[in-house]
């Protein structure tokens, strides 16, 4: 039999919300700083940096933790030491951004990122098993122009891990619709798309982003739950949500990771969604951790999470051949594992 924390660690994972860049571990970061001349804001200890109140001010950490990467090297090794955490939360599968429009200020080449994540991507598969794919994430915070700029790197590229494009960055100022000819072209030409919405900023930029750039795939969401006719709306049409409990608690108003929290009146609603890790070590925790809190603090059951795993591989950008076959053995090996859950031994009185 099964303890309820052996069973969380055993279920087969996909990570469909992980940032590279927010997956520096601490040492990482210094050593990098060290090694590219790179001064990182002030602190005491290089594990202090993580410490943020908002979005705005983790942002303002990601994007001085991401100046220290330079070279090639330097992505292989965040890449690599990213996809280990994952292995070692037993995630089979991955899909990450990163953010190219960071590096570009201190003249890294896309071609200079791209080689030097995927050989951290092909290490991580020898080593672990682990298949990976990426998604270049667009800086909603530098205008339409410099995002086609980006697209056209990433078509020229012809990397076919390069699967799709995100939106993120600060979103409240900032609203989906400028970006709409953007998706439009991405999507003409066979690149899946996603938008980072609904977590500091409206419901309504979730509908833009269904609406205008033809998103199936949202990126936190939480503020669905201020609408009821969208989160009907997002029910009937299958848009799938990849949630992640620890930033939700700092980077949204939503404060407290309990039954009242939106990820899980989204889930009791029906809406499809994942939990995932975002930016793991910036916030002290791993995807093992996720699950534990969306068990724990949450109260998703071992079934509510057997639904959001078959969720993510039924809204994940592997081909339908490939979806049927993970859902098929996933669906024995989880249901297996459910079976072998250890009873809770009742309260003595």
């Amino acid at each position: 039999m099964l303890t309820m924390y052996e069973f969380l660690h055993r279920l087969p994972k996909m990570e469909m919300h992980l940032h590279l860049e927010g997956s520096i571990r601490p040492g990482t970061a210094a050593d990098l700083a060290h090694q590219n001349n790179v001064i990182l804001p002030p602190h005491d200890r290089v594990e202090d940096l993580y410490h943020y109140r908002d979005l705005k001010e983790f942002l303002a950490i990601y994007t001085a933790v991401s100046d220290s990467v330079i070279g090639a090297d330097d992505y292989r090794r965040i890449t690599y030491e990213m996809l280990e955490s994952c292995a070692a939360n037993n995630a089979r599968y991955v899909e990450f951004f990163f953010s190219p429009q960071v590096h570009f200020v201190h003249g890294v080449t896309f071609d200079t990122m791209i080689d030097g994540i995927t050989t951290g991507m092909d290490d991580a598969k020898v080593d672990f098993g682990l298949e990976s794919r990426i998604i270049p994430g667009v800086n909603r915070e530098l205008g339409p122009e410099a995002g086609e700029d980006l697209l056209d790197m990433i078509l020229a590229r012809k990397e076919e891990r390069l699967i799709g494009i995100g939106l993120d960055f600060l979103e409240a100022p900032f609203p989906p619709e400028p970006y709409a000819a953007l998706f439009a072209r991405a999507r003409k030409a066979g690149l899946k798309v996603t938008a980072h919405a609904g977590e500091s900023g409206p419901a309504a930029h979730i509908a833009g982003s269904i609406d205008a750039l033809g998103v199936a795939r949202i990126d936190h969401g939480y503020h669905v739950v201020t609408d009821e006719a969208l989160m009907r709306r997002c029910r009937d049409d299958g848009i799938l949500f990849t949630c992640c409990p620890s930033t939700a608690a700092v980077t949204s108003p939503w404060k407290s990771l309990d039954a009242e929290h939106p990820i899980r009146r989204m889930a009791d609603f029906g809406l499809k969604l994942t939990i995932n890790s975002d930016d793991p070590p910036m916030f002290s925790t791993d995807l093992g951790e996720e699950y534990r809190k969306a068990h724990d603090l949450l109260g998703f059951s071992p079934d509510m999470l057997r639904r959001s795993i078959l969720d993510g591989i039924d809204c994940s950008w592997l081909d339908d051949g490939e979806k049927r076959t993970l859902s098929a053995d996933w669906t024995r090996e989880i249901d297996a594992l459910i079976a072998e859950i250890q009873p809770t031994p009742a309260l003595s009185t």
